[in-house]
């Protein structure tokens, strides 16, 4: 690579360009996605309430006969109608998605992805230039690294729709964190576009900080499914020992998975990542055998990413432990995903490191 290469600032100014344009169309997206919790929320579902009233009432009995060996039969106590998931929820149907299953919450919900899908390829293309403008990896510093950040996670939300997953509960925190990001990123954040310092010129930038990302990327998604895991285990538990949750409530979170489906969720995705975290962490030790001929230093960025791999490896641990199971191994994902940001934002910015590119 030519260290010395001139920055193309025309392809530099298209992809600032872009990305103030894929703001514009994150906003409408958040706009939509307003519009089809509102009108979704005029639609009275109630189906997790009616699920765990008929479970605790004398009707959801039922006799059951089993065949003895003389040929009769015995006839049990009437066992009530109540299953637990993994997690120790009681099985409930999922809520229907934001719309709440109505005509015209269900149409700005389809307008609310399309314009994030517009969006996400209106950031693509932007990083896309950035990278084109100086010829490397457009992630040399925390603002590429934030813009190519929320273009992965809104990616893998896509994605899971492609895949035909009912995750479109997640479109609305996602687009408005998009939002905020963005917002930092081009606020707080920016870098001129430009060449990399020395020691960042190394085909593992490509490796390291690309899998870093990504796994950023799908832990968010993850802490998303678990922090909303949580308000929903509330209401339904409110709703099973005989409580009225207030109207607000039940409009938005009648709507969401069940807290067992969000829970298995978060642990699915988290579970799937934490082995290529794992290989982060190694690649980054490797790249700095090269660079700085020592594979581990206990710089305050490899310490806290190594904080952050424990914590997710206890989390893991604490979901295949009988007594951590759902709201005590959510905790542990969330304080997880809390290592994650600080080893992001808090290491680059207010502590003194080896790895600070961040470039502001």
């Amino acid at each position: 690579m030519n260290l010395a290469a001139a920055t193309n600032e025309s392809l530099a100014e298209f992809s600032n360009g872009l990305i103030y344009s894929s703001m514009a169309v994150y906003t409408l997206a958040f706009l939509a996605h307003i519009a089809e919790w509102v009108f979704g929320s005029r639609s009275k579902v109630g189906r997790t309430a009616a699920a765990l009233t008929a479970a605790g009432s004398p009707d959801a009995e039922v006799t059951v006969q089993v065949a003895q060996k003389g040929g009769g039969t015995a006839v049990l106590e009437r066992p009530k109608v109540v299953t637990r998931s993994a997690a120790g929820q009681r099985d409930v149907p999922d809520g229907p998605g934001a719309a709440g299953g109505t005509v015209k919450g269900d149409l700005y919900g389809r307008i609310a992805v399309s314009l994030t899908a517009l969006a996400f390829l209106v950031e693509a293309a932007g990083v896309t230039a950035r990278a084109l403008s100086v010829q490397r990896a457009p992630w040399g510093n925390m603002y590429e690294f934030s813009t190519t950040f929320s273009t992965v996670a809104v990616g893998a939300y896509l994605g899971f729709l492609l895949a035909r997953k009912n995750v479109r509960w997640i479109g609305l925190p996602l687009v408005t964190t998009v939002l905020l990001d963005l917002g930092i990123a081009v606020t707080w954040l920016y870098t001129d576009s430009d060449q990399l310092v020395p020691a960042l010129h190394s085909y593992w930038l490509w490796i390291h900080v690309s899998t870093a990302i990504f796994c950023g990327a799908v832990f968010y998604l993850g802490a998303v499914s678990t922090l909303l895991y949580l308000f929903r285990d509330s209401y339904e538990n409110k709703l099973a020992t005989g409580g009225n949750p207030g109207s607000f409530a039940r409009s938005v979170l009648e709507r969401l998975p069940a807290a067992a489906s969000l829970d298995k969720f978060a642990y699915r995705i988290n579970a799937a990542v934490f082995p290529l975290w794992t290989f982060t962490i190694i690649a980054g030790a490797i790249w700095a055998g090269d660079a700085w001929g020592r594979y581990w230093g206990w710089d305050a960025k490899e310490v806290w990413s190594f904080i952050t791999w424990v914590a997710y490896a206890a989390y893991l641990h604490a979901r295949a432990t009988a007594g951590w199971k759902g709201r005590k191994a959510a905790y542990v994902a969330l304080v997880a995903f809390l290592c994650f940001l600080f080893n992001y934002y808090g290491v680059n910015l207010f502590v003194n490191s080896l790895h600070g590119y961040a470039g502001v």
